[in-house]
C-alpha cells in the first residue's frame, strides 16, 4: 500500500501579507494613512505600497503583476477585512470616521455570536469591519 505523502501547502504557518488591487492608488493612500492611520512601512514603486497592521502587511497594489490582471469592475468590493479592537474603541473608531465624513455601511451593534462590530468602506468600495469580541 501506498502512503500518501504530506502536502506543501502543510509548511503555511501564516498569511504573510495581504494586496488590495485598487482602482485609485491616490484616494487609497490617502483613506488607509490619514483615515485609518496605518504606518507606511514602505513604498517599492507608484504601484506598490506597504502598511504595518499589527504583526501584519497590508499591501495597496495596482493590478498587473500577471498580465491579464485588469480593475475590480467599479461598485465591486474586492475583498473585506476585519479589524479586531478593544470593545470601548469600536464607538470611538465610529466616531473618527465620521469625523472624516466616511459613511458607515452598519454603526456599531453587539451581534448575538459575541461580536461588536462596525461596518464601512474604503474609496473603492471595499467593505471594511472594526471588531471587538464582547
Amino acid at each position: 500500500m501506498e502512503r500518501k505523502q504530506a502536502s506543501a501547502f502543510q509548511a503555511i504557518r501564516a498569511i504573510d501579507y495581504t494586496a488590495i488591487f485598487v482602482r485609485d492608488m491616490e484616494a487609497m493612500r490617502r483613506f488607509y494613512e490619514n483615515v485609518l492611520g496605518f504606518p507606511l512601512m514602505r513604498e517599492l514603486s507608484a504601484g506598490w505600497i506597504e502598511y504595518r497592521v499589527g504583526s501584519n502587511t497590508l499591501a495597496l497594489a495596482k493590478p498587473g503583476m500577471i498580465p491579464n490582471d485588469v480593475p475590480t469592475p467599479k461598485g465591486s468590493a474586492s475583498l473585506q477585512l476585519a479589524f479586531r479592537v478593544p470593545p470601548p474603541d469600536v464607538d470611538r473608531c465610529a466616531a473618527e470616521l465620521a469625523q472624516h465624513g466616511i459613511a458607515l455601511v452598519s454603526p456599531p451593534t453587539d451581534r448575538p455570536f459575541g461580536h461588536r462590530t462596525l461596518f464601512f468602506r474604503d474609496p473603492d468600495g471595499n467593505l471594511l469591519e472594526i471588531y471587538a469580541e464582547i
